[in-house]
């Protein structure tokens, strides 16, 4: 959306979402000046669910190669163009995935908000190799073990789906015929088991190079830090406010903005505040 010539605005949905999941911001930004473009992550929305046989185990770092060359094929981004991004929780850690690995495309990043389960884990990269393997394949063992093919449709149709996606709000969804259909659609194509099972196993089973606290670090030790903004919902129950506000006493040069009475979706959950907070960061920036 927006003009052709409109500085490039890439916005990333989070786990369980589209692009659609921007239906409150897209419009929003191109009408700004922005050239806003949205995409479909490997496993959701209306792009491929493929299998780990298929395609290989999917994590952050797959997924920031796709972003890449979204960026370099259709963005057309270089270092004279570079691109704002924003992502919404698994897209945050995405965006900044993907940060990390061609600062010459990205200006900057939003997370709103930043989450991996490494953030509040104690983790010590082991060196032993038998240790890797020895861990993947439990990981693997374990998620192929679990019969996801019966336990998706489950959920889709007793309505647990719609508990889980409360989590996410802080106001109710129950009248949100919108936002149900937006998230309830990928998960009844057949594929949706074998991409679940794909993604569990590679998010269990990456590297400790790919995880959010080494990219910060990495990142950190750039004699100039990059521009990162998070925008937190204060009533975040999947990602508490505290991680938020440990990350910026750690590295102080990332920004926050919080979102009074709103959750894990403040995007789509408090448009108009969401709206201004990242507007105003991205034309400062």
């Amino acid at each position: 959306m927006g003009e052709e010539d409109g500085s490039p605005l890439l916005l990333v949905h989070g786990f369980g979402a589209s692009s659609e999941h921007w239906r409150n911001n897209a419009a929003y930004f191109a009408e700004k000046g922005f050239r806003v473009y949205a995409i479909d992550l490997i496993g959701f929305g209306r792009s491929d669910q493929p299998s780990s046989k298929k395609f290989g185990y999917l994590d952050n770092a797959v997924w920031a190669q796709q972003v890449i060359a979204f960026l370099e094929e259709v963005v057309k981004a270089s270092q004279f163009k570079k691109v704002s991004i924003i992502g919404n929780s698994l897209g945050g850690l995405v965006a900044l995935t993907s940060l990390y690995l061609r600062p010459d495309l990205i200006k900057s990043i939003i997370a709103s908000p930043l989450p991996d389960p490494c953030f509040t884990q104690k983790i010590i990269p082991s060196k032993s190799i038998w240790i890797k393997r020895v861990t993947k394949f439990l990981s693997q063992l374990f998620f192929h073990l679990i019969p996801l093919e019966i336990i998706i449709p489950l959920i889709v149709r007793s309505g647990l789906i719609n508990l889980a996606l409360q989590l996410a709000y802080y106001r109710s969804i129950a009248t949100d015929q919108d936002l149900k259909r937006i998230v309830r659609t990928p998960t009844k194509r057949y594929t949706a088991a074998n991409s679940l099972r794909a993604m569990s196993i590679g998010m269990s089973i990456r590297s400790f190079e790919k995880t959010g606290p080494e990219l910060l670090r990495k990142l950190s030790k750039n004699s100039s830090p990059p521009e990162i903004l998070l925008i937190w919902g204060n009533q975040d129950k999947l990602v508490p406010i505290s991680l938020a506000k440990d990350l910026t006493r750690q590295y102080p040069w990332i920004k926050l903005l919080v979102i009074e009475n709103s959750g894990h979706c403040p995007h789509d959950e408090s448009p108009n505040q969401f709206n201004k907070f990242a507007l105003n960061w991205l034309e400062s920036s």
